[in-house]
């Protein structure tokens, strides 16, 4: 199933993935998203702009939900985001769309759903270092979406008192609870993610209600590594172990 320039790789929960070798490949904050994300095991799920599909993939894996509908506007990741549903034998339960998020309604995909998940782009479209490929571009920068585009898919495609769950750069934290209290989605709950003891906030993830009541919950920070990055190889701290070992944040 492999074509040019990808590559096959084995990653969490045995999943097989294929990845572009020139295009973004899969993170700890894709892993750390889908165990965030609360589970509806008859419920369903949207993720937005899915790239690889590998987040509707490991919530797919673990049964958080009956059924996810993966979107990606780029139609290369769409196509490849299929071909791993398949391999992986999840084709009943991912089902990927080529669709621009700043269109969709939830009349597209069967109606609202419980839970939207979204690993956006995080640079301004007109920050940062563009990439020589138009694939990372697109991953990386807000050509085909701002946050207040993917607040606003989040918000048609949620059901009333359903989960935006999001994963987010801190230095632009203001940024993303502003887009979400326009469009009606309430911060309820927060981590900041933290390589070591002594390392700034790397990531932070949010999960918010639609018409939910204004009051957040800050957890206490996720901190990976137990060692500084001088020390190798590092040793995860024991409640980013049980994470990675259960494929869940929160009992």
């Amino acid at each position: 199933m492999l074509c040019e320039g990808e590559r096959l790789d084995i990653v969490n929960e045995n999943l097989k993935l294929i990845q572009k070798k020139d295009g973004l490949t899969y993170g700890t904050d894709a892993y750390l998203l889908s165990a965030y994300a609360p589970a509806f095991p008859r419920g369903r799920a949207v993720e937005l702009g899915c790239g690889t599909g590998i987040v509707s993939l490991l919530c797919g894996v673990r049964g958080q939900f009956a059924r996810v509908d993966a979107i990606e506007v780029q139609p290369a990741f769409a196509e490849l985001a299929a071909r791993n549903a398949v391999l992986n034998g999840l084709e009943e339960k991912v089902f990927v769309h080529c669709r621009d998020l700043r269109d969709l309604r939830a009349a597209d995909i069967g109606g609202e759903v419980d839970v939207v998940l979204a690993n956006p782009p995080y640079m301004r479209a007109d920050s940062g270092k563009l990439n020589r490929t138009d694939a990372k571009t697109i991953a990386r920068h807000e050509i085909c979406g701002g946050i207040d585009d993917f607040c606003g898919a989040a918000a048609r495609l949620v059901r009333w008192g359903g989960h935006f769950v999001c994963v987010w750069r801190p230095d632009r934290l203001i940024d993303l609870i502003a887009a979400m209290r326009a469009h009606g989605l309430e911060p309820k709950r927060m981590t900041a993610v933290h390589a070591d003891a002594g390392a700034e906030a790397s990531m932070v993830l949010v999960d918010a209600r639609r018409g939910g009541a204004p009051s957040l919950t800050l957890t206490r920070p996720l901190l990976l590594y137990r060692d500084p990055p001088s020390v190798t190889p590092r040793t995860l701290t024991d409640w980013a172990a049980r994470i990675y070992a259960e494929g869940r944040f929160f009992d």
